[in-house]
C-alpha cells in the first residue's frame, strides 16, 4: 500500500501545479510522487473546490454518519416488531385483553 501524504503537503503540491507552467511530469517527479498520484490529487481538488462535479469529502463523512445511523434506526425498529410480537403473542384478538389466569 502507498504511504499516505499529508493534507498539507498534497495541498501545496495542488497549488504549485495549479500555479506552475511545469509539465505535470516534472512537477511530480520534484515531489517524488508518480504522475498518476498529482492527477488524482488534482481530480479531488478540483472536486472539493467544486469545478468539477462530483462527491465531496464532506459529503462522503455525511453519507457515512448517516449510514450508520439508517443501520441502527432498522436495527432498533427490528427489536420493537419483536418485542410487540412477543407481547401480543398472550393477546385474545377479539377482545384485546390478555387471558385471565
Amino acid at each position: 500500500m502507498p504511504k499516505a501524504y499529508p493534507i498539507e503537503f498534497r495541498n501545496d503540491v495542488v497549488a504549485v501545479t495549479r500555479k506552475s507552467e511545469s509539465p505535470r511530469s516534472q512537477i511530480a517527479k520534484d515531489f517524488g510522487i508518480s504522475e498518476t498520484c498529482l492527477q488524482k490529487w488534482l481530480k479531488k481538488a478540483d472536486i472539493e473546490d467544486g469545478v468539477k462535479p462530483g462527491v465531496t469529502e464532506n459529503d462522503n463523512v455525511e453519507n457515512r454518519e448517516l449510514k450508520k445511523r439508517v443501520r441502527l434506526l432498522e436495527q432498533e425498529a427490528e427489536v420493537m416488531r419483536r418485542a410487540v410480537a412477543y407481547l401480543s403473542r398472550d393477546v385474545n384478538p377479539k377482545t384485546g385483553h390478555l387471558p385471565r389466569a
